[in-house]
């Protein structure tokens, strides 16, 4: 190893992607990503917990008053929650570049901060407008949260680390269903300060945000090139492996031109239909079941925990999603049919039990995929947020569809239309697949046609030196044709 890491650190910078690739011992490797990971996971899985945790509780405050207090007629309260996505969508994308263009140490805590204090603000609704109002504003507030923070993972894990990273993000939301019913319940016997018990859920758990949104402000990281709690060392090594991967190592500078990409890029629809499908499932299960989840308690995240994390780790070693997508999709097909088929408390406790496993598994992998798929830095932002914005127009559909007036049956007809979505799932990862090998097949030939010419390319790491090689990796991105696509 260099003695003098530094060097390689002066050649990082806007407009290069110079990282003097080096072997690295294999040990100090595996103790930088354990680094990452401490720096990195905790904090970051904390605020979606909280993220989850204050979207949901509507379910419960719900159960506790609110809905009596505001006055909200059938169906008003789906419309309420149908408000909240629509916030999200809008704003999406927007967030996703506003995190491009400065750091994830400032931008993700004054989210965090922002929610916070809608949160608070949904305890203190007087009416119905009040709380259409809240709802929306509660979206827009958490719309960047998760894309940026995957993309964030995509800025300091190579391809191959970054699904488990995302499956243990994610499981905060499992989490946050485990015992946010309790923590409500608990919270809902507050009777004092002028406010009623479902009130209190809202301003206690928003409170509860707002500190840790102040503490985040001093853990959450900025971009590796300028991260303070690596040192010089570790991050020449940090960039040299990044460079090896992908273009993280890259400070590419936000383009226009990568935003045109990923709205003009036929698969980034493709991935946002994918999601478009979970969606559905996704919240309406954290939503409309909250007696049953909350029946099921950390029995119920455990075994989702579990499950995920077992079946990202066989789809990283096997270097393939779709499968594991479909057969999750399959287990949350199961589910359903479970759940429309019966009508005893613990077959639909069996039922739900599976749907959760096989829906939380599933998204857990989606929403890692195109951050593997997707390059170059700018385009990879936007997609990410795309792929979330439209996607959670499946969510507003889940949450106008189980509406009171289908409550008959235990919901029967939205488990049916529930479980026509986790079809289509499994065929948009079925499509993607196939489009994608297709693809790989088609730029693996290219490459044996132009084996031993000038510029011929063996693999995407080669090359990244000379301005004109950047920019043409920049330019191209994913569509370059050493790229490959993660199946």
């Amino acid at each position: 190893m260099s003695a003098h890491p530094e060097k390689k650190i002066d050649s990082i910078h806007e407009g290069s992607i110079e990282t003097n690739d080096t072997s690295y011992d294999p040990v100090k490797e595996a103790a930088l990503t354990r680094k990452v990971d401490w720096h990195l996971l905790p904090i970051l899985t904390l605020l979606y917990l909280l993220s989850f945790l204050d979207r949901s509780n509507v379910g419960n405050a719900s159960v506790a008053g609110l809905s009596t207090k505001v006055a909200l007629k059938s169906g008003e309260y789906n419309t309420g929650l149908a408000l909240y996505f629509v916030g999200y969508v809008l704003f999406e994308i927007p967030a996703n570049i506003v995190l491009k263009r400065t750091s994830p140490a400032i931008w993700l805590p004054t989210l965090t901060l922002t929610w916070a204090i809608v949160s608070v603000c949904q305890g203190l609704v007087i009416n119905k407008a009040g709380f259409y109002a809240a709802r929306f504003f509660l979206g827009a507030a958490e719309a960047g949260l998760f894309p940026g923070v995957v993309y964030v993972f995509s800025m300091y894990y190579t391809r191959d680390q970054r699904s488990v990273r995302v499956a243990f993000f994610f499981s905060g939301a499992a989490l946050a269903g485990a015992f946010g019913g309790i923590l409500a319940y608990l919270l809902s016997l507050i009777d004092g300060g002028g406010k009623p018990g479902w009130a209190w859920i809202f301003i206690v758990e928003g409170l509860i945000t707002a500190v840790v949104s102040i503490v985040a402000y001093f853990l959450v990281p900025s971009w590796p090139q300028k991260a303070k709690f690596l040192n010089e060392e570790e991050r020449a090594m940090l960039l040299a492996r990044l460079g090896r991967d992908a273009d993280a190592a890259d400070l590419e500078p936000f383009t226009w031109r990568g935003v045109r990409q990923a709205l003009t890029d036929p698969f980034a629809y493709l991935y946002a239909l994918l999601f478009h499908g979970s969606a559905f499932t996704l919240y309406s299960i954290s939503l409309f079941l909250p007696t049953i989840i909350k029946n099921l308690g950390f029995a119920t995240w455990k075994v989702t925990f579990f499950v995920t994390m077992g079946v990202v780790y066989l789809s990283i070693q096997t270097k393939t999603k779709a499968p594991f997508i479909v057969g999750s999709s399959f287990v949350a097909i199961i589910g359903y049919i479970i759940l429309i088929t019966t009508h005893t408390a613990g077959a639909q406790y069996v039922g739900t039990f599976i749907t959760v496993a096989g829906v939380y598994t599933a998204n857990a992998m989606i929403l890692s995929w195109p951050s593997e798929n997707v390059s170059a830095q700018t385009k990879r932002a936007v997609v990410l947020a795309l792929q979330i914005s439209l996607g959670d127009l499946g969510a507003i559909t889940g949450v106008l569809i189980y509406r009171p007036n289908l409550a008959n049956h235990n919901y029967r007809t939205p488990h049916i239309i529930a479980l026509g979505y986790s079809v289509l799932t499994g065929l948009t990862a079925t499509a993607l697949y196939i489009l994608m090998a297709r693809q790989n097949k088609l730029r693996k030939q290219l490459k044996a046609q132009n084996a031993g010419k000038e510029g011929g390319e063996d693999s995407w790491a080669d090359g990244w030196k000379g301005k004109d090689e950047i920019e043409r990796r920049r330019e191209l991105g994913d569509r370059h044709p050493a790229w490959r696509y993660r199946l």
